[in-house]
């Protein structure tokens, strides 16, 4: 079995609170999923022992004994919902440490292939605790994350175009939230601000990643790359996803995102670069 593990765009991104009890930080994020994706395959096996294996462009960098598959196959074992061992090979295409959710989504994939009618809120806590706090983003295509467990599905979705650039930075998530100062004050969520793409697009502009300006101020190579994008035409805005460091535009079409394409590749050759759409 061939499965798709897509890669999220954290479109915006702030920080509310410390939560003391977990560990984690409150966030509010308008997100969606892009067609950049790892691809899994996996398969039964007799035995005991799970064989797990990456490979592609970014699999150096996937922790071998400490993964989020390990991690959410062993949920699931102690939870009873699954009994079988499983060949899985990963093919690593979205960036590690880059901000787009490539180990969760990894997880969440698994997850919802092995056990979709198995799937409620206290397992979606214990996914949250132990494999990460963006689970619950790739069970929608396009949406508002109002906290770690509530999210506003679109009913309405957008064909947005993105320029991805990953500068060849590992940004650590742990330690980009530590440095967390200022906290955002919660937004309300309007439907009808998200349901015309012109109307969304002006509400992004407006809006920004808070963790953003940490990275910057660590990396200063990311603000100018940032600032770069945003300069090539067709361009509404550009940002980091995530705690970084991939950096990413959003674009007028799929034409525009390509010239744009071009001109980084040839500027930064050093620095891996892609187009992608929404899902």
């Amino acid at each position: 079995m061939l499965l798709k593990s897509f890669s999220k765009i954290n479109l915006t991104l702030s920080v509310n609170k410390k939560l003391k009890d977990k560990g984690l930080h409150d966030i509010q994020s308008y997100f969606c999923l892009i067609n950049l994706f790892d691809q899994i395959t996996i398969k039964k096996i007799k035995g005991k022992k799970d064989i797990i294996k990456f490979k592609g462009k970014f699999a150096k960098h996937v922790k071998k004994k400490n993964n989020s598959i390990i991690n959410a196959l062993s949920i699931l074992r102690k939870k009873n919902l699954i009994s079988d061992y499983y060949f899985i090979l990963v093919n690593k295409k979205i960036p590690t440490f880059g901000g787009m959710g490539g180990g969760t989504s990894n997880a969440v994939c698994l997850i919802k292939h092995l056990i979709r009618k198995e799937i409620n809120k206290n397992l979606l806590g214990i996914l949250n605790e132990k494999i990460g706090s963006d689970v619950k983003l790739f069970f929608y295509d396009q949406g508002f994350l109002k906290d770690l467990t509530n999210v506003n599905d679109f009913k309405e979705k957008h064909r947005l175009y993105f320029l991805l650039v990953y500068p060849n930075i590992r940004c650590s998530t742990g330690y980009i939230y530590s440095k967390v100062k200022r906290f955002t004050s919660k937004s309300k969520y309007d439907s009808k601000k998200i349901n015309k793409k012109s109307k969304f697009i002006e509400l992004l502009i407006n809006k920004n990643n808070d963790l953003q300006s940490i990275v910057e101020k660590k990396y200063s190579v990311l603000k100018k790359l940032i600032i770069e994008i945003e300069q090539k035409k067709g361009c509404h805005f550009s940002r980091m996803t995530g705690s970084g460091s991939v950096c990413y535009g959003v674009f007028k079409s799929e034409k525009t995102a390509k010239a744009a394409l071009k001109r980084i590749k040839l500027k930064h050759p050093q620095y891996w670069s892609s187009v992608a759409k929404t899902i």
